[in-house]
């Protein structure tokens, strides 16, 4: 299926220059990179059900402009435009407080590179944080399977550090440092809410 942006221009998925460039290598990292997703999801309907918090992934608006029938009962999407860029996966409401985060994971080891964000995201984060919300960021090291929980503060210090020349990548021992780790469980899988009442003090 063929996706658009507003502005017309194809959407062409970016590979990560650290994937085996083999298609069957590809596929194993495609769905190795919706195991995050996967599991934060998980993670916020443990969250509901058990009255936490209430945070969902957001809906990304898409508009269909050619769909093929290749019979009566069934209908095929071929071409379709994404309505509007998207800011960041998750928001939702914990303790009267709003949540806003992204989700991105890596294969690299030692460092998570600046470029999986995009500029409209970090714009959107940095008006969340100016409205005093609950703004972060998610990230997996896939090889470890090691996540960290960055606040949108350092991000924005990273990213601003990138634009005036710097390094385009943020390292792993800035993320140790800046960020806080998180264990993956069983329940929930990826316990954030607990860095979060740890860093605004709302337990």
């Amino acid at each position: 299926m063929i996706f658009n942006y507003p502005n017309g221009k194809r959407y062409t998925p970016k590979e990560n220059p650290a994937v085996n460039t083999k298609r069957h290598k590809n596929s194993v990292y495609s769905n190795r990179g919706m195991t995050l997703e996967e599991d934060l999801n998980v993670t916020n309907s443990y969250y509901l059900d058990r009255g936490i918090a209430v945070i969902h992934k957001k809906p990304t608006p898409v508009q269909i402009v050619n769909v093929d029938y290749p019979r009566r009962s069934a209908a095929v999407i071929k071409e379709a435009y994404f309505k509007q860029a998207s800011t960041t996966d998750y928001n939702g409401v914990y303790k009267g407080k709003y949540i806003d985060f992204e989700a991105k994971e890596t294969k690299f080891s030692t460092s998570f590179p600046l470029k999986n964000f995009h500029e409209h995201q970090i714009t959107h984060m940095k008006s969340v944080v100016e409205q005093d919300g609950i703004c972060f960021v998610i990230l997996r090291f896939s090889t470890e399977e090691q996540v960290f929980l960055l606040e949108a503060s350092h991000l924005l210090k990273y990213w601003e550090r990138m634009k005036n020349g710097g390094r385009k990548s943020i390292t792993k021992e800035e993320i140790k440092a800046s960020g806080h780790h998180i264990p993956v469980g069983l329940h929930p899988r990826i316990d954030y809410i607990k860095v979060i009442d740890y860093l605004y003090r709302l337990s």
